[in-house]
């Protein structure tokens, strides 16, 4: 089995998330606060309705139903240790959420592995692995925050959400003077990222997929 370390970043859409400086001025504070680990189904939740029209999400899971039923255990293998490791972030309503791995932890690519493997079609299986092993590839090698998934419900998008996420949980890696890494599964959301500092290490296709795209972080 390939190395399965790879990363969502929703569709945060950097048109409308990121809002105006005016705009900004008249936006309520939003409460962004640690998620508990009993909180976690509730997060995952949230993740599910963020990247429903996620392209690389559904490239991987056209077929709704094959997505609403595959998908929360995804997010669960490829994120779910954030809770474990009190690195998961939401805002007071649960209307969006950010799962990070701290440096030395990883994703449950086992259980992973076999999700893929009995979720998706199987004429986009080996595209599938292979994209997933040049995302593995693109991974640093060196010690860093890892952003599995980042996350905003369709219905609060344009309201701050995405860039109040990535504020409050960039702190623990600026604390740490540490890298922070991400793979943009949704090219709209790369400006987005780079106003926080990211910048594009690379571009990745197989086939017919979505690009994925690379993007570090340096330490602060």
């Amino acid at each position: 089995m390939s190395v399965l370390r790879w990363g969502f970043s929703h569709r945060l859409n950097a048109s409308t998330v990121v809002a105006s400086t005016h705009e900004r001025s008249a936006m309520p504070t939003l409460d962004v606060t640690k998620a508990s680990l009993s909180e976690r189904e509730r997060c995952i939740q949230t993740q599910v309705l963020a990247f429903a029209a996620d392209p690389l999400l559904r490239w991987m899971f056209p077929d709704p139903d094959r997505y609403l039923r595959f998908f929360p255990q995804v997010a669960r293998h490829y994120g779910g240790r954030a809770f474990e490791h009190d690195a998961a972030y939401r805002t007071h309503d649960f209307a969006a959420g950010a799962m990070w791995l701290p440096p030395g932890i990883g994703p449950d690519e086992e259980a992973l592995g076999g999700v893929m493997q009995e979720s998706v079609a199987p004429h986009r299986l080996d595209h599938v692995f292979s994209l997933l092993d040049q995302v593995g590839k693109a991974h640093p090698v060196e010690p860093h925050w890892f952003l599995p998934a980042i996350g905003v419900d369709p219905a609060c998008q344009g309201r701050g959400y995405g860039s109040a996420l990535l504020a409050r949980s960039l702190e623990a890696c600026d604390r740490e003077h540490s890298v922070a890494y991400l793979e943009a599964s949704n090219t709209r959301n790369v400006p987005l990222y780079q106003r926080f500092g990211f910048e594009v290490i690379g571009d990745l296709q197989v086939a017919d997929s979505p690009h994925v795209i690379p993007m570090r972080r340096a330490a602060r």
